[in-house]
């Protein structure tokens, strides 16, 4: 439907006449309803639906423009990316595997040493999988049917138990074995479903864009996503094939099916990682039917060893000591932790080599960084619920070094590992403070003196706070070397799980390698578990919060956001990529718009300018040219193009300036610790260097130390908040909007 005629329909807003501005603004991560990003009270939508619509003012409830005249409107991306809580509480269980995803588009630019790590993040995803799978492995077939069904006293009381408790333990271990199949899935299902409000949208159809960053959403990505969900779905299968015929191999020994069934089962867990390791093979573009073939014939051929498995397996009368515990399952954990720390390191050193800049600036940690995150996310959820079923089918016993239905010992090591890594990060960072702050408060102090050089009794106070809060700010800037530690500390922890091989308690271990009291160790083995446990319920009750209320929304919708914009590109169960829909489609918006014969003025605050540069850089030549770009509290430069330099480095930033003919200003405030200057904070050089310096324009916060005489409180100090309100931000509008009608 015409814009005009969508109007007439919905009430009688009169679109703007051609050469009219259109203030299109773009809201953060807050988010906030339509009326409030408009500041309007009445207000209806022209475009778009309820999770990805554009709004105006409804014109005759008072004055529905802007400054200067522009014509008001906001895309609201908000629900995008969030809605019901039973979708929102499943990215929970997808947080191991985002953080796994945003880690490969944090590959520096250099070819090698980008190649290698989105390599690595693949195989880190990959074994998340395989983790994934072995935790379910351990509850179901180690701690039910081998340990739990063959003593009386766990059984005792449990009908839903005791019916299988007398059957041959083959059969017990294929029965169970459905577990782990019904988990992986789950995992395909919420994968795969979690993604369904982008139905609506009509994606476009033209050639995709020029840049890396540009070109989201702008080609079809999903045949690369079902490839990688067949590699991890075979890779799962595999796990559970492998874990199944050791119990074969301790009741009946080698045989020629059993050592068959196993070298197809190895030769699928082996072809996977060949395949992870060529991505010209998984992100070949459709309608390649050889590489599709290939991955077909793999994800089938899992299916077809697993069901031969589970039916030798169930038809194995032969009796070997389950009690025990699963046979090898063990020694499988601690070589997937021993091999999850290779990758940790082979990422480290290659993100490492490929930096730009030195080795104390975030720029080149944050593959590493996310990667830990990721695989120390996936160790803890897999040690909770190993031990909470424990504890569940000890009947809260006293928790001992060795209980007949305890998990694998190699749990009750990253435990330990979780617990040091957490000291160990809280120390680290607190020393960061102490150490950093005398600094931090001494680039404050200059701050506030050339912003409020006159110095007064009655405001020495009111200084203070707004020292205070530029050198909390500036934090931000120091998180280099903290976020190094965290890794160092991950891998170390995730190393002590090999002294399980050993059958080494950690109280006994640690008490003769470092002289700490066991008592102690093992007080902090167990204060490991409940922060875990602690962890978990946070990221629940985060999950089922998050876009409910701001405090959560604040801190737990920075994190989804930052992970959910990118693609799936390292693992196939992540949360779907919103930014295929919103950036196509505020693009599409821009451009309808200049058709029509109007300018666009972008107004992107916080995230919303990571959405606003993407759009712009699909837009077309004769497009752009009638387009200006405002962003403020834009976290461009300290997040993004630190994070993601390949993506969103400081030459994506300077295309997309030269595009737009550098019609760009940018917001930013020195007690923002989100936003900040993007090109320079204020330099002097040549032209191209004073063009961006142009671009940055400095707010003071507060804008007055002392309202005597014109308010009844302090002005306030506005840190990331949005700047719609400000004078300076209608100013830099009415310039924007000026520089666009003279062209």
């Amino acid at each position: 439907m015409p814009e005009s005629s969508r109007c007439r329909a919905r009430g009688g807003c009169h679109p703007p006449s051609p050469g009219d501005v259109v203030e299109l603004r773009v809201h953060g991560v807050i988010g906030a309803s339509a009326d409030d990003i408009l500041d309007r009270p009445h207000v209806q939508r022209v475009a778009g639906d309820s999770k990805g619509g554009f709004y105006r003012p409804r014109r005759g409830y008072g004055d529905s423009r802007g400054a200067c005249g522009v014509v008001l409107e906001t895309y609201r991306w908000s629900d995008l990316r969030s809605g019901a809580a039973a979708r929102t509480l499943s990215l929970v269980l997808l947080l191991p595997f985002m953080a796994c995803n945003a880690a490969a588009w944090m590959r520096p630019r250099a070819k090698v040493s980008g190649g290698v790590v989105w390599v690595g993040c693949r195989l880190v995803g990959l074994s998340l999988t395989a983790l994934y799978v072995l935790s379910f492995v351990g509850v179901a077939l180690d701690l039910l049917a081998c340990k739990c069904m063959s003593l009386d006293s766990c059984l005792g009381g449990r009908t839903w138990l005791s019916w299988l408790g007398g059957q041959p333990v083959g059969l017990r271990i294929a029965l169970l074995a459905l577990v782990p199949i019904a988990a992986i899935w789950v995992l395909w299902l919420v994968g795969s479903r979690c993604g369904r409000w982008y139905d609506n949208f009509i994606p476009p159809t033209g050639e995709p864009a020029d840049t890396p960053l540009g070109s989201i959403g702008t080609h079809n990505a999903k045949p690369g996503v079902v490839r990688l969900r067949s590699i991890h779905v075979a890779t799962g299968l595999a796990v559970l094939d492998l874990s199944l015929i050791a119990a074969l191999w301790a009741g009946r020994g080698p045989n020629l099916l059993t050592v068959l069934l196993t070298f197809c089962a190895v030769l699928t867990l082996v072809a996977s990682v060949v395949l992870l390791c060529v991505p010209s093979v998984i992100d070949a573009v459709a309608g390649t039917p050889v590489v599709d073939g290939v991955v077909h014939a793999l994800r089938s051929t899992a299916v077809v060893v697993t069901i031969a498995v589970i039916g030798r397996v169930a038809f194995d009368r032969n009796e070997w000591p389950a009690e025990n515990g699963l046979p090898g399952h063990d020694v499988a954990v601690v070589l997937l932790v021993g091999a999850q720390v290779v990758l940790l390191a082979l990422l480290g050193i290659a993100a490492m080599v490929g930096r730009e800049g030195s080795l104390g600036r975030l720029r080149w940690s944050g593959p590493p960084l996310f990667a830990c995150l990721a695989v120390g996310l996936g160790v803890s959820f897999a040690t909770e619920f190993n031990y909470r079923v424990s504890d569940y089918l000890d009947r809260d016993l006293p928790t001992a070094d060795v209980l007949p239905t305890s998990p694998v010992l190699a749990y009750k090591w990253t435990m330990f590992g979780f617990f040091v890594s957490v000291i160990g990060a809280a120390v680290a960072g607190a020393v960061m403070v102490l150490f950093t702050r005398r600094h931090r408060r001494r680039t404050a102090d200059g701050i506030v003196a050339r912003d409020f050089p006159e110095v007064a009794a009655r405001t020495a106070r009111r200084r203070a706070q707004v020292r205070d809060a530029i050198a909390r700010a500036r934090f931000t800037e120091r998180l280099c070397p903290l976020a190094v530690t965290y890794c160092c500390l991950v891998a170390l922890s995730l190393g002590f799980t090999a002294l399980a091989l050993d059958e080494l308690q950690p109280s006994v271990a640690v008490e003769g390698l470092v002289s700490l009291p066991s008592d102690f160790v093992s007080a902090g083995t167990q204060l490991g578990s409940y922060l875990m446990a602690l962890l978990f319920v946070g990221l629940f009750f985060g999950g089922l919060f998050a876009y409910r209320m701001t405090a959560f929304r604040r801190y737990i919708g920075t994190l989804w956001d930052l992970g959910m914009f990118w693609p799936r590109a390292a693992h196939p169960f992540a949360p779907p990529c919103y930014a295929e829909r919103a950036v196509p489609e505020l693009a599409c918006r821009i451009s309808m718009l200049v058709r029509q014969g109007k300018y666009v003025l972008v107004a992107a605050h916080s995230h919303g300018s990571i959405l606003a540069l993407a759009s712009v850089l699909q837009l077309e030549p004769s497009v752009v040219s009638r387009v200006a770009l405002l962003t403020h509290g834009s976290p461009l430069r300290r997040f993004y193009s630190t994070l993601f330099p390949a993506y969103v480095g400081t030459h994506v930033l300077s295309e997309a300036g030269s595009r737009l003919g550098w019609r760009w200003v940018n917001l930013w405030r020195d007690t923002d610790p989100i936003g900040s200057w993007i090109f320079t904070p204020g330099r002097k050089g040549d032209d191209a260097l004073r063009q961006r310096s142009a671009v940055d324009r400095r707010l003071r916060d507060p804008q007055d130390l002392d309202a005597r005489g014109r308010d009844t409180v302090w002005p306030p100090m506005c840190g990331h908040q949005p700047c719609v309100t400000d004078d300076r931000y209608e100013a830099a509008v009415c310039e924007l909007s000026e520089r666009l009608r003279t062209g």
